[in-house]
């Protein structure tokens, strides 16, 4: 009998495909993506990264993709985000105060099962696959 795959290993893959998904969703034909935050524009594969308003320890809205956007690896990470203009952005782009209504949801819990997270990379996998061709 096959061994069930750990925890660690389906988030970490979950992890991995969502960034792909965030970082296609917003690009162009060519494979191009703005970042969010500075509007660099670099190929999806090449320097960007999938950024989160709300950090990724709050699980409620690790995979949720009106917390996660594509970004520069220098917004991301050399400046932390850049989360004050990821706000701005957010709540331009929804039309309305979303960034309180995320920080508001960051402070609930979730749990997902292992069967859930397995969900997740499945959905996730179909839509990679879907953008690609």
């Amino acid at each position: 009998m096959a061994k069930k795959p750990s925890r660690k290993y389906l988030v970490k893959k979950l992890d991995t495909l969502f960034s792909i998904y965030i970082r296609l969703k917003s690009a162009d034909k060519n494979g191009f993506v703005k970042c969010y935050t500075c509007n660099t524009k670099r190929h999806y594969q090449d320097y960007m990264q999938c950024g989160h308003f709300i950090s990724r320890r709050h699980y409620i809205l690790r995979w949720s993709e009106r917390n996660a956007k594509s970004q520069c690896y220098s917004c991301n990470v050399g400046n932390q985000g850049m989360q004050y203009q990821f706000a701005i952005n957010l709540n331009k782009e929804y039309g309305y105060d979303i960034a309180q209504e995320l920080l508001q949801e960051s402070r609930k819990t979730a749990k997902f099962s292992n069967d859930e997270l397995v969900s997740l990379i499945n959905r996730y996998k179909e839509f990679i696959d879907l953008m690609k061709n």
